[in-house]
């Protein structure tokens, strides 16, 4: 059973092309520790911004490279049904565990509970591996009601959700809602002390590409009843994981893995760098929370 803490991993890029290298050298390094697996081409991955191609060069790459105790789920959701289909059985042909399946958005009004369940169910009728639900409004415009998950997680195939809202009272409604054998993640590690208390079976985490360790304390300060500990560790990590999400995303979270020792490297454009002040602003945050 999938559960703890995954992060979706970021892509590396040099002269606009995927730097398997230095992919491969970030791995080396996430695989010393206790993450359970990673996510590729999320969000945070820069998803919309690589081809089917390289999709699948990824998943290839890093099915190959990660250690035999980490999962691999692929972030094969679009607002096309064929096209995630089709995505999604060459994922699961090439080693991926999982599929990551982001709610369309595209016809955002008509995108309602009985639009989703159709949807992710003709898909988990689909494929042969497990699919998760991806549920993060903040770039999707749209998100799915804590019923209309309840009733998707009586589907075999559809074995979870990751939820990226700061909404804890969603969180926990999904939770409460759904049977303990349905994998609730949270989504955002600014959530990530009270999700876990209210019952979540982990947390798929843009901060857990550059502190690991620290999301992993939480996950197990929590599971064997620190909380006083957790507490105070997730108070630590509030201001950066702010930083690499809201405040500078894909640019900041790729900023900070070149200043703790991974390989972000450059944004694939539209986004870009950070500029000079905001580097200076991101290293005072990364002091601040012990990091750097």
């Amino acid at each position: 059973m999938l559960k703890g803490i995954m992060p979706p991993i970021t892509t590396p890029f040099e002269n606009d092309e995927i730097a398997f290298n230095k992919l491969g050298e970030n791995i080396s390094k996430w695989n010393k520790t206790k993450l359970s697996g990673y996510v590729v081409f999320g969000s945070n991955g820069e998803s919309v911004f690589l081809t089917r191609n390289e999709k699948l060069k990824l998943i290839e790459f890093v099915k190959k490279n990660k250690s035999d105790d980490k999962k691999l789920i692929a972030g094969t959701g679009s607002d096309s049904i064929k096209e995630t289909i089709s995505l999604s059985i060459e994922a699961a042909n090439l080693g991926a565990d999982a599929a990551l399946i982001l709610t369309p958005s595209f016809y955002k009004s008509q995108m309602k509970h009985e639009a989703f369940i159709k949807y992710f169910s003709t898909i988990a009728d689909s494929i042969s591996i497990p699919l998760i639900i991806y549920n993060v409004p903040k770039f999707t415009g749209v998100s799915i009601e804590p019923e209309t998950v309840a009733k998707l997680s009586e589907h075999q195939n559809i074995i979870g959700i990751k939820n990226s809202e700061e909404n804890i009272a969603n969180l926990t409604e999904i939770i409460h809602l759904t049977s303990s054998n349905f994998l609730t993640f949270v989504g955002t590690a600014s959530i990530l002390y009270p999700g876990l208390s209210a019952g979540a079976s982990g947390g798929i985490l843009a901060l857990a590409n550059i502190a690991p360790n620290e999301c992993i304390k939480i996950f197990e300060d929590v599971n064997q009843g620190r909380l006083e500990e957790a507490k105070k560790l997730q108070m630590n990590l509030i201001s950066l994981n702010k930083a690499v999400t809201s405040k500078y995303g894909v640019s900041g979270l790729k900023a900070a893995m070149d200043l703790l020792g991974y390989f972000g490297g450059e944004p694939r454009l539209p986004l870009t760098s950070l500029t000079k002040l905001e580097r200076e602003d991101l290293i005072s945050i990364l002091k601040k929370s012990n990091l750097l």
